[in-house]
């Protein structure tokens, strides 16, 4: 196992970005920036006794501070849609940044995606840590937060999330990586696989609504593998609200999800201990370029974003993102590649 580093580049204000790379006994490899604990490429074995970079990402720090997207970040402190930005908590109303309509989305104007985090390299993992204070974009309580990234044989990449605070807060951490395991092109044609019976209604705002649908005779029914774009543009309300998949699914055990591309070769599987995965299918991502000069943009990649359900502190019945004062979160997702 090796571990690099390389510059990156500088942010706008003056702050040196860096690229920390993890390759394995195979050749197979992760590169993660420290600007947003960020997925800039992984590098697994296809079919024809290569590799392909199955993350879309950038080339240059420039493009990772102007894009929007969310591009392999690290999420947080709160993943997904909080409606009315806004929550109680212990009685008190926080009042968080409207980034998404009326809406509160993926920690706010400068969320953890924004900010330069501390790192730790080891043998075969990188650990990246900041401390979000008090009052950051609205959240209360200093929260000490990481992420460890650790590159096994086959390969398997692990990611392990930890958190404490010295207030009650909320937390909801994920990872916002666009799959694409032919490195480029669409996904309509990747199958897809999930543990998963229900998922999460939404609003006309992608918002959910605290109701759990249930997914067998419709078009979010992955329960048996099925290409992504068999029924992506089904004349259900539901897909039409989105203008594709941008749900979170109830996981019920074993894999979450498998996904697999005939093309490549390459198949992913995704275990998790959380409750939920949100499927997205890049509705949002407009047409530009990335790395290499390649084009992305919309059904070019699909995000499997683990986390517990958006909304959850407006929807009764749903599993609770309260970290309370002094205790700590310990979560984790786990990407396993193979070639088939």
């Amino acid at each position: 196992m090796a571990v690099t580093s390389f510059p990156f580049g500088t942010t706008a204000d003056g702050r040196a970005v860096t690229a920390w790379r993890l390759t394995n006994a195979q050749g197979a490899s992760v590169t993660v920036l420290d600007y947003g604990a960020t997925v800039q490429a992984l590098n697994v074995p296809n079919r024809q006794g290569g590799f392909t970079d199955v993350a879309l990402g950038y080339d240059t720090l420039a493009e990772y501070e102007a894009a929007d997207g969310y591009l392999g970040a690290t999420v947080g402190r709160v993943g997904n849609r909080i409606g009315g930005a806004r929550f109680w908590l212990n009685g008190q109303e926080h009042i968080l940044a409207k980034n998404d309509g009326e809406n509160h989305l993926h920690g706010g104007l400068a969320g953890f995606d924004k900010h330069i985090w501390s790192v730790r390299p080891e043998e075969n993992a990188l650990t990246f840590s900041r401390l979000s204070p008090d009052g950051e974009e609205g959240y209360p309580g200093n929260l000490t937060v990481s992420v460890t990234y650790t590159l096994g044989e086959g390969p398997v990449l692990a990611i392990a999330y930890e958190a404490t605070a010295d207030r009650d807060t909320v937390v909801n951490l994920t990872n916002h990586t666009y799959f694409n395991l032919n490195g480029g092109g669409s996904v309509l044609d990747h199958t897809l696989r999930l543990a998963a019976r229900r998922f999460c209604e939404n609003d006309g705002g992608c918002l959910p609504t605290g109701r759990l649908l249930e997914a067998e005779g419709t078009a979010f029914d992955f329960r048996a593998a099925k290409p992504i774009g068999r029924d992506i543009g089904a004349d259900e309300e539901q897909l039409r609200l989105a203008g594709g998949y941008d749900h979170c699914f109830a996981l019920e055990g074993g894999p979450a999800a498998v996904l697999y591309s005939a093309a490549s070769g390459v198949e992913m599987t995704l275990e998790t201990d959380l409750p939920g995965v949100q499927v997205y299918t890049a509705n949002g991502l407009g047409p530009r370029r990335g790395k290499g000069g390649a084009a992305m943009g919309p059904r070019g990649a699909v995000c499997l974003e683990t986390q517990l359900f958006p909304n959850a502190m407006n929807c009764w019945g749903f599993p609770s993102p309260v970290l309370r004062a002094g205790k700590r979160l310990r979560t984790g997702t786990l990407w396993r590649f193979a070639v088939r």
